[in-house]
């Protein structure tokens, strides 16, 4: 892949590669929201949690199968309503969540729940967002996103969201710097306006420069306390009292993919210094956690160092190693 520039554009998959395996829904009257899920190579237990789901979501769901939907299940999801996206490949998560977006503004809905294959997300939580969205209508700057507060999964360590400096709080609502796809309730409007999720970025810090940019062209992110999502990042928790941090453990590619993509987004414009310079202290201690965590192997270290350069020279796209 060539460099690229500073401020390279937004990619996002043409739309030729986004193949619908069924129609657009037939009733024209649906909720104000539509759900959005991403699917990769899910297991027994995430695709019967997907069809209870569907089942039971009165909102058009919207499923976007990165790889590993049996067909089977798919046409189940299908005969109960859904709209299940494939681009035949894995486009990774930015890609998948810019096919949900405009599957789910083509269908006439204003607001998109996005969630992933092990979100446990209840139809009334997402009620509570969508009055926590309609509460921020007044707000200034307009809301371009509101999601719920994190909590651990068993075992699991939470994303901490970094409170936005300079706005007061809505009650419950909690103005913050970024949230995690997973459980965000999306205003389309203000996604035509800010534009899609980089996915050059493929798979982290997808939701992070979104929300950097959105807060950068007049929109604002919020998160509602009063409800709570679990996740289930990564495989258990790596921890160092020593250094005083903790971190999901994660393969060495999404490792790798992370540190490329935060070291490149030093460069763009909307992101504030104040994340760059507390990102360029927190890097290299948790690229030491981890390659500790991985027996101090060379190649683990080398695979660290080459994501790195390749952030530094805007080599993105999918990680080297991917599944």
């Amino acid at each position: 892949m060539t460099d690229a520039a500073p401020d390279a554009g937004v990619r996002q998959p043409s739309a030729e590669t986004i193949l619908p395996t069924s129609p657009p829904p037939a009733s024209a009257c649906r909720p104000i929201a539509a759900v959005g899920i991403t699917v990769f190579r899910p297991d027994a237990a995430q695709i019967a949690a997907l069809r209870a789901r569907v089942e039971a979501e009165p909102r058009l769901t919207i499923v976007f199968d990165n790889g590993g939907l049996p067909a089977e299940d798919a046409a189940h999801l299908t005969a109960r309503g859904a709209r299940v996206l494939s681009a035949g490949r894995n486009i990774g998560v930015g890609g998948a969540l810019d096919a949900i977006a405009r599957a789910a503004a083509e269908a006439g809905a204003a607001q998109l729940l996005l969630l992933d294959q092990d979100a446990a997300f209840r139809p009334e939580q997402v009620s509570g967002l969508e009055a926590a969205l309609a509460r921020l209508r007044t707000a200034s700057p307009p809301p371009a996103v509101v999601g719920p507060r994190p909590d651990a999964a068993p075992g699991r360590k939470a994303p901490a969201y970094p409170r936005r400096p300079g706005l007061p709080d809505d009650g419950s609502l909690v103005p913050v710097e970024f949230l995690a796809t997973s459980g965000s309730l999306v205003d389309l409007e203000a996604y035509a306006r800010i534009g899609p999720f980089r996915s050059d970025f493929f798979i982290d810090g997808v939701d992070l420069e979104w929300c950097f940019r959105a807060w950068a062209r007049g929109y604002g992110c919020w998160m509602e306390t009063g409800t709570a999502l679990p996740h289930r990042v990564g495989a258990g928790v790596i921890r160092s009292r020593l250094l005083g941090i903790e971190m999901p453990r994660q393969p060495l590619f999404r490792m790798a993919a992370y540190l490329r993509n935060s070291v490149y987004a030093w460069r763009l414009p909307h992101v504030p210094r104040r994340w760059r310079w507390r990102q360029a202290a927190y890097l290299p201690l948790q690229a030491l956690l981890y390659w500790a965590d991985a027996g101090y192997r060379p190649g683990v270290l080398a695979q660290l160092a080459g994501a790195v350069v390749d952030g530094l020279r805007g080599r993105l796209g999918p990680p080297r190693g991917l599944p």
